[in-house]
């Protein structure tokens, strides 16, 4: 009997949590709740038309939605409700309509604008991260404001090529597209130069024919792809570094920088408040 009395206060505790949760996160609730049910009706759709990829998307991305509360619940880090709707509809935009419902291939600049959210949220979690770090009493070392955002910025650059890393393995050896292809009209090559010299030479390319089709110029394969995805990843990364410097300057400014600011829980469940940085008479009084 007392175990089940534990089992009940224990449930009852739960469904209690929940709705506080509910009632306080609102909005995230209701964006969560919306993009799921499109999700699990798209991919009812591709199981009546037996597609086992865009299903296996569709799995993915429902199981992509429980990360930032598994970061919550397990690793003790609050994530803004800003970002979490941030993150939930990248990723509804990236898997559900760029790829089942092709907004890569009808809007041109989709992937670019994913690329450079994408620097933008790595940055942010990077700077979260190493700032919870600089302002804990275990971490003995102390970053400047610089070092803070250059770390960030750092990361989300890796977290960039390590992406561009899995496109180009997915093509080699899966014979997927994620680097798309891109036709240009001229080349320049050393190769190409007459006289064997190491000087490039501008070739233009009227047509070229592959499989019965004509394409009016010659087929980049993937890289200049590549270096755009990379480029606009580190437009968004530089533009959330240099909001993070002055976030770390002047501490109570800038609040807006904090909607995208990952926070340690304390004991209690709640984010505990990020610590003020010392001014320069604060720490010319410790000295």
């Amino acid at each position: 009997m007392t175990m089940l009395k534990g089992r009940k206060e224990r449930r009852s505790g739960k469904k209690s949590q929940l709705k506080k949760d509910i009632s306080e996160h609102k909005f995230l609730f209701f964006v969560y709740l919306v993009i799921r049910l499109l999700v699990i009706a798209v991919m009812i759709v591709q199981l009546t038309e037996r597609n086992v990829y865009n299903v296996f998307l569709c799995i993915l991305s429902l199981i992509l939605f429980l990360i930032p509360s598994f970061v919550e619940k397990h690793i003790k880090i609050d994530v803004p409700d800003t970002l979490e709707v941030i993150i939930l509809l990248f990723i509804f935009s990236a898997e559900i309509l760029g790829e089942i419902s092709s907004y890569y291939l009808t809007f041109p600049y989709w992937d670019t604008m994913l690329h450079t959210i994408n620097g933008f949220l790595c940055a942010a979690i990077g700077f979260a991260l190493i700032d919870i770090l600089n302002n804990s009493e275990r971490f003995a070392m102390k970053l400047s404001p610089f070092f803070v955002v250059l770390c960030s910025f750092c990361f989300a650059m890796t977290i960039g090529v390590i992406w561009e890393f899995f496109e180009y393995f997915m093509d080699t050896f899966f014979h997927t597209d994620m680097q798309k292809d891109t036709i240009i009209s001229a080349i320049s090559s050393v190769l190409l130069n007459p006289e064997g010299k190491n000087s490039a030479v501008t070739v233009t390319v009227e047509s070229v024919k592959l499989g019965g089709i004509t394409f009016p110029g010659y087929i980049d394969i993937g890289l200049i792809d590549t270096m755009a995805d990379l480029f606009v990843n580190f437009i968004g990364a530089l533009v959330f570094s240099v909001c993070g410097f002055f976030y770390v300057k002047n501490r109570g400014k800038y609040r807006f920088i904090r909607h995208f600011l990952l926070k340690k829980k304390d004991y209690c469940g709640k984010a505990a408040p990020i610590a003020k940085a010392p001014s320069a008479e604060e720490e010319e009084k410790k000295q």
